[in-house]
């Protein structure tokens, strides 16, 4: 069987036979030819849309440290409110990445200043989550 394969922006040629593959052609991949517009599908179901990064609330720095997003995510749940004492190493939010949930922790002792994101929202790396007074 012959196949064609593309890898880093080169095209291989391979022919496989009864366990082995012999390199027929290689060359410089082209960009795929713009492909002709399809007709539209008569009572197509609405796609359901992602949810939309939150707009960040404004944070203000001056009032603690700021625990920000290790990795882009999901916001699954937030264990802190505004007003909370809270510890060392205690856990403030699950983020979702790559199927995973991810404890973000405090990073010391104090008072929740301010919690920037809530449950639901996407957030990028570094984006700000929770100040800590």
């Amino acid at each position: 069987m012959k196949y064609k394969v593309t890898l880093n922006g080169k095209t291989y040629e391979v022919e496989v036979e009864q366990g082995k593959a012999v390199l027929l052609d290689e060359y410089e991949a082209l960009a795929p030819a713009p492909a002709a517009a399809a007709a539209p599908v008569a009572a197509a179901a609405p796609v359901a849309a992602a949810p939309a990064a939150a707009p960040a609330a404004p944070v203000n720095l001056a009032a603690g440290e700021t625990v920000t997003a290790p990795m882009p995510g999901n916001i699954i749940r937030v264990d802190v409110a505004q007003g909370d004492t809270v510890k060392a190493g205690q856990i403030l939010i699950i983020l979702e990445a790559m199927k995973m949930e991810n404890e973000i922790v405090a990073p010391k002792d104090g008072t929740v200043a301010q919690v920037v994101t809530s449950k639901g929202s996407v957030v990028d790396t570094g984006a700000p989550l929770v100040v800590i007074a």
